[in-house]
């Protein structure tokens, strides 16, 4: 043997006994021995540190990172050597036997290491370990494969067979395809590529997730095509990227404002989308827009706040163009494209096997984030009936027919859609006036164009009537001057508070953790109980279903977050309460607690001055809503300023 080669081997054992991994193998070959089924192979997983291995033995770390198909023979053949001196394994017979997969913890964190679909030139020839990540966009089911061989088992009861999954993914960088407004967006090709699963990884990852994975390239050829894969070792679901903090002005606007609750969260509204939208217009959209973005998570839970918006609005070129500009704010932020589908379909494998494959589509693609689908009344009625489906249960159902796809039943796999939706309708189509009829409620939008379970399954409805004289102008100036020149910074408040700066307060906003003071609590619930009382009726029941207490909870930590709080008080309560009231208006009219159109936006904040008549004008809501709790919610008490 050579002396090399014996040095390797010397030093594999001595890892393995340093790290662990003898102790391990010991307990697997203790399993095997113990089973009373046959195996003709046996296969072991061994973890390994290669810088670790590195410090050791230089050229073993060089072999597992550059070579692993070589270090796993040395690593067999140690095994094999360990089980005949220690008669781990009576039935083993020859070190062919032994299937040695090594998976390393990790890879040295240099470049060189790292395969990217989205830089040129590809190494797809070196079959050595590449660490990548991507977002997963399709999932075949599981089927058998003959280990040793690599090749498709027909055999349910084939004892030297287990499971493979195909797996289609894209890098994360092409999401920005899917999104709607950018800047300086190039125009490039999505090239997703396949990931293969096998054995104990199959089913550990989700559609729509992001994941880091080891793994080794290869190219594989099906009929004239040749196709990229990556055989999997390893598989990390990916952090959120955090981010250290808020941009210095907006540290000072909130040290400006930090006498009034209400104040931060209104500026931010009124000069939000300035590249879009004149500051000082559609405030209530702009804060609702806000407020949905900083109630996305990317973290994975089992419950999360989700706020769907529908606008109703007589100008949809500009609500689709600031919806456009919000929806680019979150990582996983995509734009529906109306030819596709919104939920999950399922195709034929295209790799040949067959079998099922479930492609993701926008909606898991926005896993965490914002899925705009533009026009509602763009999309058939079987489609609203799915999307009404989605956002009253959160999960979608995908029907896999057994005799299409080779297996013997049926299958259903229940997916949830874990993302908040935004739409508009234009009000000229769905309601041609806003005044009262004979019947029809005082405040309520004549929306029959859109089935009222539909309606009422979105959070928040919001009307943006924008198009009077004095608002209209500098609209129509700032369309202009877009059009003359798109690069233009029409505003000096555009440069002092970027799209850049917005991005990094909503990631920081979104990760804070707050919670509900005891008052805060009070208020919703005595809020939540007088307003089911006052809008029940004998014939049609409560307009208030349970899930409306979850969405002002939702409400009220979605303004707490955007103040960069973490304790939720009164003042956010009052501002989901308007916000929530005004959209139960414009659905089922007004009730006995009847608040303004504009509640939440009385006045144009222009100076100092109007900040302070909002404010004020906010606090007589408040004290309109202790009257309202004080008088229609049965058996709830909640303190007002006077006790």
């Amino acid at each position: 043997m050579r002396p090399d080669l014996l040095r390797m081997k010397e030093v594999a054992l001595i890892y393995l006994d340093r790290s662990g991994g003898l102790q391990k193998f010991v307990d697997d070959c203790k399993r095997y021995n113990d089973s009373k089924q046959s195996y003709a192979v046996y296969r072991f997983i061994i973890s390994i540190n290669p810088s670790d291995i590195a410090e050791l033995d230089a050229a073993l770390g060089n072999q597992i990172l550059h070579k692993p198909m070589k270090a796993a023979q040395i690593f067999q053949s140690v095994c094999f050597i360990a089980i005949k001196t220690l008669s781990l394994i009576e039935q083993l017979q020859t070190e062919a036997q032994i299937n040695i997969v090594l998976k390393p913890t990790h890879l040295p964190p240099l470049p060189s290491y790292v395969l990217s679909l989205c830089e040129f030139p590809l190494d797809y020839m070196s079959q050595r370990f590449y660490m990548s990540e991507g977002i997963v966009i399709a999932m075949g089911t599981v089927t058998k494969y003959t280990q040793g061989a690599r090749f498709l088992c027909s055999e349910e009861t084939c004892p030297f067979s287990e499971d493979k999954q195909l797996v289609e993914m894209i890098d994360a960088k092409a999401l920005s395809a899917f999104q709607g407004y950018s800047n300086n967006k190039p125009h490039f090709r999505i090239q997703s590529f396949t990931v293969f699963l096998r054995d104990e990884l199959s089913n550990k990852m989700k559609i729509g997730n992001r994941y880091r994975f080891i793994g080794i390239p290869a190219c594989i050829q099906n009929c004239s095509q040749v196709t990229v894969c990556i055989e999997v070792n390893s598989i990390q679901l990916c952090s959120p990227e955090g981010t250290s903090g808020i941009s210095e002005n907006f540290k000072y606007l909130l040290s400006l404002t930090s006498s009034s609750c209400w104040r931060f969260t209104a500026i931010l509204a009124n000069i939000f989308a300035s590249q879009v939208v004149p500051p000082g217009t559609y405030n209530t959209l702009k804060l609702s827009i806000l407020l949905s973005l900083v109630q996305t998570c990317d973290r994975e839970r089992e419950t999360a706040d989700y706020l769907d918006l529908l606008i109703v609005t007589s100008d949809t070129l500009i609500a689709d163009r600031l919806l456009n500009y919000s929806v680019c704010l979150v990582a996983r932020g995509i734009r529906h494209p109306a030819s596709n589908d919104i939920f999950p379909t399922v195709s034929k494998d295209k790799h040949g096997t067959g079998t099922a494959s479930i492609q993701a589509c926008s909606a898991l693609l926005a896993k965490g984030g914002i899925c705009f689908i533009g026009d509602l009344l763009s999309h058939k009625k079987d489609k609203l009936e799915l999307l009404q489906s989605v956002l009253e249960s959160r999960t979608t159902t995908v029907f896999i027919p057994g005799k299409k796809y080779g297996e013997d039943v049926d299958q259903q796999v229940i997916l949830p859609i874990q993302t908040s939706f935004w739409t508009f309708v234009d009000e000229d189509l769905s309601s041609k006036t806003y005044v009262q009829k004979d019947n029809t409620l005082i405040g309520k939008l004549d929306l029959r164009s859109i089935a009222a379970n539909l309606l009422d399954a979105f959070g928040l409805l919001i009307r943006c009537n924008e198009l009077s004289c004095q608002r209209a102008l500098p609209l129509l100036d700032h369309i202009m001057k877009k059009a003359i020149d798109p690069e233009e910074v029409p505003y000096t408040i555009s440069q002092q508070f970027r799209t850049q700066d917005y991005e990094e307060l909503i990631v920081f906003a979104k990760n804070l953790q707050v919670e509900l003071s005891s008052e805060a609590e009070r208020l919703i619930h005595g809020y939540y109980l007088a307003s089911r009382r006052v809008r029940t009726d004998s014939i049609h029941g409560s307009k208030l279903s349970t899930s409306a207490l979850k969405l002002l909870v939702s409400l009220s930590k979605a303004h707490t977050k955007l103040s960069l709080r973490k304790k939720v008080l009164e003042e956010d309560v009052l501002i989901a309460v308007l916000l929530f009231e005004s959209s139960l208006t414009l659905k089922h009219g007004a009730s006995v607690f009847c608040v303004a159109p504009n509640a939440v936006f009385p006045f144009d904040l222009i100076d100092e001055n109007s900040l302070q008549q909002r404010d004020v004008y906010l606090m007589q809501c408040h004290q309109q809503l202790l009257q309202f709790i004080a008088t229609y919610g049965p058996g709830t008490h909640v303190t007002t300023s006077e006790e």
